[in-house]
């Protein structure tokens, strides 16, 4: 089956329509709630008004994330950050009357990078990359070849292993933020999570909505994984696996 978003995570929304359709909900004990949500990928809106307006929520949750029919139960954490730094601009034929921003930037990025290297060091093997990842994914600056800019931004994320990495890069960004006088805007936090259960212990890399949320979370979908992919698919043989699956939760939960 192919089509955009066919895998991520339609397909997780189908499947758990067809699972509830195809129970005699008088044998259930417990009710069941969907929680249909928007802006998954960039801001994560949806799950965070849900956050706030929800007064009770099931004991066991179902992320519908694509996973190839594997219980993922942890994910790491993230942190992202914009920052900005500023200098004073003059003909590049005099730099010593300006300030280049762009040289700012690599300064702060070399001690980021150093920081970096001495985080790396701290593990924790339930993750399949087993330490705190750090990527500067965007980095833009000055305007033409024969001036010192003024300006240079970038942005760039962590993906964190616990809460102490988290706090120590919270640390770092501030020391650096007045070390360099730049401006930096924190554009998502979100704490890892890990909560092994009698489904699975293993975690994912990435980010879901599940951890958002603070009960029993499974997060379990289709495959094969090819979520934002060119040709974005799923096998037919793997969907109806996924909704017998969750048919196999909700009777035992």
């Amino acid at each position: 089956m192919y089509g955009l978003g066919v895998c991520d995570m339609k397909s997780g929304i189908a499947a758990m329509i067809s699972a509830v359709s195809g129970l005699d909900q008088k044998t259930l004990e417990k009710g069941i709630k969907f929680y249909i949500t928007y802006d998954e990928e960039i801001g994560f809106s949806g799950i965070k008004e849900v956050v706030e307006f929800e007064e009770k929520y099931p004991k066991t949750i179902i992320i519908g994330e694509p996973t190839n029919n594997e219980f993922i139960v942890g994910s790491k954490g993230l942190i992202e950050y914009k920052i900005s730094i500023t200098g004073k601009k003059t003909h590049s034929s005099t730099p010593d009357k300006g300030i280049s921003a762009i040289l700012k930037t690599v300064d702060f990025i070399n001690e980021l990078k150093e920081f970096y290297e001495k985080i790396k060091l701290e593990k924790n093997d339930i993750f399949e990359v087993p330490y705190t990842t750090m990527n500067i994914g965007k980095i833009s600056g000055g305007t033409e070849i024969n001036s010192v800019p003024d300006y240079c931004e970038f942005v760039l994320d962590f993906r964190t292993i616990d809460k102490k990495i988290e706090e120590n890069i919270i640390k770092k960004m501030a020391e650096l933020k007045e070390k360099y006088s730049a401006k930096i805007i924190q554009l998502n936090r979100i704490s890892a999570f890990i909560n092994p259960n009698k489904y699975s212990n293993k975690t994912c890399n990435f980010i879901t909505e599940a951890s958002f949320l603070e009960n029993e979370r499974i997060i379990l979908g289709a495959g094969p994984v090819t979520a934002h992919e060119v040709n974005e698919c799923i096998s037919e043989k793997s969907l109806y696996m996924l909704v017998e699956q969750y048919k196999k939760i909700l009777q035992a939960e």
